[in-house]
């Protein structure tokens, strides 16, 4: 099973194991990890999901759909590695994805 690390927003280091097929957020919340709120609970329409992720790992995801970059444009502290991680669908190939979770989620 693929382990993806979430650095949280209080600096601590989680490594959680995520099933092929569940989203980054979906092991976020399923851990209760701090910082992604998913006040939408996945359905790309709110942006309290969003993590940064580093450009490293962006080919291991497909890419960020229109609804998704529009969100992303309001989310504070958004930058170039930003996403929502409700977008993020862990595959096999995800192992050692390393994630930032900013202090701005809710």
């Amino acid at each position: 099973m693929p382990k993806v690390t979430y650095v949280v927003p209080d600096g601590s280091v989680h490594d959680v194991e995520v099933p092929a097929g569940q989203s980054v957020m979906d092991g976020s919340v399923r851990n209760n990890l701090p910082g992604i709120v998913a006040e939408c609970g996945g359905s790309c329409s709110c942006a309290t999901c969003h993590v940064y992720l580093d450009e490293e790992f962006a080919g291991l995801f497909d890419e960020a759909t229109d609804e998704e970059r529009d969100l992303l444009e309001f989310a504070e502290g958004a930058d170039a590695r930003s996403r929502l991680s409700c977008q993020l669908i862990v595959r096999d190939g995800c192992d050692g994805v390393r994630i930032s979770v900013p202090d701005t989620n809710g």
